[in-house]
């Protein structure tokens, strides 16, 4: 994705909401990398204390967040914020001089997700530049968006599509603010999909995606990435036989894979259940998937005769997750391994808010 990055001629923020590990965040700095992108004030507060001053929290900002991003500033980090109402950018100015910071905030531009964002020609783009331009607890430092609905698409020229709406919106929005003769320097978009396949950037600054630094199967479903790319697995134990319905109980269920069905929206040939199965080593055992789980029991089926010999219960397999940020937030540390069923190193991880 750095190399992704420079071909595109934009810098790289890479989006640390997958990993939320400092050791996965030193190899992603390796490239034109500007800072980082968080989901979650903890997030924030650990990288910086792993040393990253350069952070966007890209998740619109409310009141009572206000003081801790303050906390933040005022510990050196240079936190960007996301802001796309008003009345909010108001707030944040009276608060900055309160609390005696600079809130720096990127107006969060609605490229078709539809989830949060203002659309480029929104009048309130301007007004919210505005308000951040002149207020003396904040600074307009650009606009941001999010391809999301990339995720939607099934084939190469989707991805394209959708990226180029993406980056016309950003752009847009920081065109219209600087014919007001406001200053818009950063510009910023970002999703795995729509950075793989985006025929060119003009006019954008940053990249920011994350999912592309594990992927899964929902990625390598709409073309991401590959089967072979995937670097995040659950060990889970077989702790049951029934050969009377043809099915595996294993200790991983909804919490320790996720109920994250996104595969489901898939042609049925990559349509995965609530994960795919393999075996230790890494390689996929054909047909397996686990297609039921419970809190703690998850149910592998196949759709010809389970050798069931093969899978004695304490056995160990694999399970490939459809949404692996989903899959992961269960867990406080990743076991690494490289070529075998070897744990090799223990990687921590930050979760909660």
């Amino acid at each position: 994705m750095a190399a992704r990055a420079a071909t595109l001629g934009v810098k790289l923020r890479p989006h640390l909401k997958t990993s939320k590990s400092a050791t996965v965040a030193a190899l992603a700095a390796e490239g034109p990398v500007v800072g980082f992108t968080v989901s979650t004030l903890k997030e924030a507060e650990y990288f910086h204390a792993q040393g990253h001053r350069e952070l966007f929290y890209a998740v619109t900002i409310e009141p009572g967040k206000f003081a801790r991003a303050a906390r933040l500033l005022k510990s050196g980090a240079n936190l960007l914020l996301a802001c796309d109402d008003p009345a909010v950018a108001r707030q944040l100015a009276v608060a900055g001089q309160t609390l005696d910071v600079v809130f720096p905030v990127l107006i969060e531009i609605d490229c078709g997700e539809h989830r949060s964002g203002l659309a480029p020609d929104d009048v309130r783009v301007v007004e919210i530049a505005r308000l951040l331009a002149v207020g003396q607890g904040v600074h307009l430092a650009g606009v941001c968006t999010h391809g999301g609905h990339s995720y939607a698409g099934r084939t190469p020229a989707e991805h394209r599509a959708v990226a180029e709406i993406e980056r016309v919106a950003a752009v847009t929005a920081a065109e219209a603010i600087r014919a007001t003769g406001l200053e818009c320097p950063i510009v910023s978009v970002g999703s795995s999909p729509t950075a793989v396949f985006a025929e060119n950037l003009q006019g954008v600054t940053e990249l920011r995606c994350g999912v592309y630094m594990f992927g899964d199967l929902f990625q390598a479903g709409i073309g991401m990435c590959g089967i072979d790319d995937l670097a995040v697995s659950v060990v889970t134990a077989v702790i049951g036989h029934r050969p009377d319905r043809n099915t595996l109980l294993v200790d991983a269920g909804g919490l320790a894979l996720s109920k994250d069905l996104s595969t489901q929206k898939l042609p049925s040939a990559r349509q995965a259940g609530f994960g795919w199965v393999g075996a230790l080593d890494g390689g996929l055992i054909s047909g397996f998937a686990v297609t039921s789980v419970h809190q703690e029991h998850g149910q592998i089926t196949a759709p010809e005769p389970i050798d069931f010999s093969r899978y004695p219960i304490g056995s160990r397999l694999r399970v490939w997750p459809n949404h692996v940020c989903m899959t992961a937030a269960a867990y406080e540390e990743y076991q690494v391994v490289a070529g075998s069923d070897e744990v090799e190193a223990q990687w921590h991880r930050v979760n909660g808010w």
